[in-house]
């Protein structure tokens, strides 16, 4: 377990904020029959994705006694840092966009938060299928997820057969200690997709990340960066070698809350959303977190590369329908399997009527 009460991952945070960038965690609240989010951000400085819903349901009034903990079981080691430290030493490839709204160019952008941004939120009934099917084919959500996120904007890039690498920030808690369950306990790991990839390849690829320690390699990256001074951290930021890895962007999943409906207050009702801050080293922030048992799915882009908001409004769009596609053909194979099982064990029973039934009736089988 590791003991470091300091924060190593708030320095480079306070360092993008000092290149301009706006390092806001944005969190969204749909009221009961409201049509637009009420918009909030807690800086990532101060909180992670995980701290900062819980830090603003409690100040709302709810009871959030014990936030999510780390599942997986590779231990912390800094040996898992020896051993990536080829994967960052290798030359950063860049996935290229095509041609995209750039909407108005913005002259500052540190102060305000990024304007191009879209939601969805699914009702309770899509969000239990969704769960349904994932548990049932084997994967998780957040693997479902990437892979029609992915799918989605794919489209909007100008070799729609490129690779495409994501970070997915993974919650150390349980395994590392602050003095406030709110602060930063986030490392992540790196995933590259590619486009014949199925929904099983990339849960296969996370887990084999989290397998190796990839986590952990990166959390002591930041750890062993301690000594390095604001001017170095400006360096490798803006060469882009402060990362294991160039990713197109961010997708990051709070996981489940409050499940069993007990937070009641009247300003914690209604659809949550939330999205990770989006940098020049990774342009796309997707974010994912169900409440009350309704998913919500947020999408966000940085300044650099638009500030249109219809560029995030047709990937969102793509993300929902690529969901429900799947949602649906998963759904309906489930049925077929279904009753194709109903069909042959009717019709089994009928084909040991053909045995002799050596005094017993031969419709006894059936009772089985």
């Amino acid at each position: 377990m590791s003991k470091n009460w300091t924060d190593p991952i708030s320095p480079w945070f306070l360092v993008c904020e000092e290149l301009g960038e706006y390092i806001g965690i944005r969190f969204g609240r749909v009221a009961p029959g409201a049509t637009e989010p009420e918009w909030m951000f807690l800086r990532h400085i101060d909180f992670d994705g995980i701290g900062g819903l819980a830090e603003l349901l409690r100040r709302r009034g709810a009871e959030v006694p014990r936030l999510p903990q780390i599942k997986h079981p590779a231990p912390a080691s800094w040996w898992a840092l020896v051993r990536a430290l080829p994967k960052f030493l290798k030359p950063r490839q860049r996935v290229r966009w095509g041609r995209l709204d750039r909407g108005q160019v913005l002259t500052s952008t540190k102060e305000m938060p990024p304007p191009a941004v879209a939601w969805h939120v699914f009702d309770e009934a899509t969000t239990t299928q969704i769960r349904h099917v994932c548990r049932k084919n084997g994967f998780t959500a957040n693997s479902f997820l990437l892979k029609h996120l992915t799918k989605a904007i794919r489209p909007f890039l100008q070799d729609e057969s490129s690779v495409v690498p994501w970070m997915i920030p993974v919650n150390l808690r349980g395994k590392v200690f602050r003095d406030r369950d709110t602060a930063n306990f986030t490392s992540y790991v790196g995933v590259k997709v590619r486009s014949y990839e199925t929904v099983t390849d990339i849960h296969r690829n996370i887990y084999a990340a989290l397998g190796r320690g990839e986590h952990w390699a990166n959390w002591y990256a930041y750890d062993a960066g301690r000594p390095l001074t604001t001017n170095m951290r400006k360096w490798l930021l803006e060469k882009e070698w402060a990362m294991s890895q160039w990713t197109l962007g961010s997708f990051s999943n709070l996981g489940d809350w409050d499940a069993e409906k007990t937070i009641s207050e009247p300003e914690c009702e209604g659809g949550w959303l939330f999205a990770p801050p989006v940098l020049r080293c990774q342009v796309v922030g997707a974010g994912c977190v169900t409440f009350q048992n309704r998913l919500s799915l947020t999408i966000q882009a940085h300044p650099d590369l638009t500030t249109s908001a219809a560029v995030p409004e047709a990937w969102i769009q793509d993300w929902v329908k690529e969901i429900q596609i799947d949602l649906a053909s998963m759904l309906a194979e489930a049925g077929r399997k279904t009753a194709a099982g109903s069909n042959g064990r009717q019709l089994k029973p009928k084909a040991l009527t053909k045995i002799p039934s050596r005094g017993r009736s031969p419709v006894a089988p059936q009772a089985n």
